[in-house]
């Protein structure tokens, strides 16, 4: 059975990769599985047929026959858990990898997107220029911590898994701000992540859909 995801129409981030559809997608090329995509608008997204699959009226979802899943570490560990490629076999290790999945998403993700709504949505507030730095040095805290257990091994545990998956998809929203430049076995990660065949197909679909809503609206990409 073929799945099927959902994604935006009209990405925000056009086209770099950073929509969390991407981490599905990646996933789903990783293990070689074909899957299609609907592509919602930003008004889609808040109708009631939308929101029968994600609650909150975000992307992206996964619908695989009467399954509908959303938030991207259940649809990327249920990829996982079916697939061959993304979880290793012995037990410990499998369990150590889906670690790194939840630590992406709850210790590393959140204040990585701190910086985002500080510049972004805070940055005309008289407080601004002061909470800033303070932010920053939050995200230089994990980014230690994280380079400390790296070290010079090519990924978090044996081999790459669903936790590296995650972790570089969190990883990749800081390389506009300058601040993964400061940790060099970090920024080898995301790069030797970048090279894998599968990221580069997922890259490639997604940035497809902002160059085809490009040509259509007559603007070059």
């Amino acid at each position: 059975m073929t799945p099927i995801i959902t994604a935006f129409a009209q990405s925000p981030d056009r086209g770099r990769g950073l929509a969390r559809d991407m981490r599905v997608r990646w996933a789903l090329e990783e293990v070689g599985q074909p899957y299609q995509v609907r592509l919602v608008s930003f008004s889609e997204m808040k109708q009631a047929a939308h929101l029968a699959l994600h609650p909150f009226g975000q992307i992206p979802t996964y619908e695989e026959g009467d399954l509908c899943l959303f938030e991207t570490g259940a649809i990327v560990l249920h990829i996982a858990e079916r697939h061959q490629g993304l979880l290793p076999a012995d037990a410990k290790a499998r369990a150590r990898a889906i670690t790194w999945i939840f630590a992406a998403l709850n210790t590393v993700e959140p204040v990585i997107l701190d910086l985002t709504t500080a510049k972004l949505l805070e940055g005309d507030k008289p407080w601004s220029q002061e909470r800033l730095p303070l932010v920053e040095e939050r995200i230089r805290t994990r980014l230690g911590q994280l380079s400390d257990y790296l070290g010079d091994a090519d990924w978090l545990e044996e081999g790459f898994s669903a936790g590296d998956l995650m972790m570089v998809s969190v990883l990749l929203r800081l390389r506009a701000s300058g601040l993964l430049d400061e940790y060099p076995n970090l920024w080898a990660y995301v790069a030797r992540a970048e090279e894998r065949p599968a990221y580069q197909r997922a890259f490639a679909a997604q940035k497809a859909v902002f160059t085809s809503r490009q040509q259509a609206d007559g603007h070059q990409p």
